[in-house]
């Protein structure tokens, strides 16, 4: 028996020996990996369905608002991507300024917005609007512009050109490069 009995223990050893070696090789088994801090920080922290985001400045005054029908936002860059924005901007006189777009992208942090396709900045007590494809704001300073093909109007007037400014705070527009427009003469009423 005693040939018996080590065959059985070696046996068990080698079937024991190799199911270690099984749970060891097993793909599926926990390991640790490291993680991909660069993967991460894309991932969306928040998907939002019919949102409205305000900002507020260092003195409480609201800064600006945006409405959208799906927000997705990643906290670990501090950005949100917006599908058919309408943003009201505030100057520092709380005069609003309307801003719409196809798309956009909010840093909560710097509060940059940037608006692309069929952008529009309205300025309703001024009673002008300017479009273009791609609309860049800065919302601590105030400052829109766009160095894409721009269309200024108030009608009868309209201007073109290739670069443009706007400094809400002043109700300044600055046009640069390429500069044309129509300027109607103004017409009497007798």
């Amino acid at each position: 028996m005693g040939v018996k009995l080590r065959k059985r223990v070696w046996v068990t050893a080698l079937v024991v020996v190799l199911g270690m070696l099984l749970v060891w090789l097993d793909p599926r088994s926990a390991q640790e990996r490291d993680i991909d801090e660069q993967a991460r920080a894309q991932e969306p922290g928040h998907v939002l369905e019919n949102a409205e985001i305000t900002l507020f400045g260092e003195s409480g005054a609201i800064q600006q608002s945006l409405v959208t029908p799906r927000l997705v936002h990643t906290p670990q860059t501090a950005m949100t991507d917006v599908v058919s924005p309408r943003a009201t901007l505030f100057d520092s006189e709380q005069r609003e300024w309307l801003a719409t777009a196809d798309t956009g992208t909010l840093n909560t942090d710097t509060q940059a917005l940037t608006l692309r396709g069929s952008a529009r900045l309205l300025a309703p007590e001024e009673g002008w609007q300017l479009d273009t494809q791609q609309l860049n704001y800065d919302g601590v300073t105030r400052h829109a512009w766009s160095t894409t093909p721009v269309l200024l109007q108030q009608p009868p007037q309209r201007m073109e050109a290739s670069r443009m400014d706007v400094w809400l705070d002043d109700s300044q527009v600055r046009l640069t490069n390429n500069v044309r427009g129509v300027h109607p003469p103004a017409t009497r009423t007798p």
